[in-house]
């Protein structure tokens, strides 16, 4: 097969996670390639993954977009979507709090709206 990569990419065993449907569904995998522009990870079983899905390496600080490349059963090539903008990382921690803030920030809002109504 052709390697196309304008990159090396270093072997390693990290953990990962993958995120998908704005982040509701998570997918843990191993990382077994790695580059700043992309990885090889491994899958168990045969998890249907979108084209586009967030990509986390806590041991590595990561958190980003990323792109589907190749797929096989077990295996699957990931490219991180322009790694060097700063839009598209975003750590999943600060997502998560996000996340949380818009949650509170709604039950805040609709508190208010009832107290309006009942003066």
């Amino acid at each position: 097969m052709d390697d196309r990569r304008q990159l090396f990419r270093n072997r390693v065993y990290y953990g990962g996670e993958l995120a998908f449907n704005g982040r509701t569904s998570t997918l843990t995998c191993i990382v077994r390639n790695f580059s700043a522009r992309g990885a090889k990870i491994e899958i168990e079983g045969s998890a249907v993954l979108p084209d586009k899905l967030d990509f986390t390496v806590e041991r590595k600080g990561l958190s980003c977009l990323a792109r589907l490349v190749w797929r096989s059963p077990a295996e699957a090539g990931l490219v991180f979507t322009d790694p060097h903008a700063a839009d598209a990382i975003v750590p999943l921690d600060w997502a998560r709090k996000l996340a949380a803030s818009e949650r509170t920030n709604r039950r805040l809002q609709s508190r208010i709206e009832q107290l309006r109504a009942q003066y």
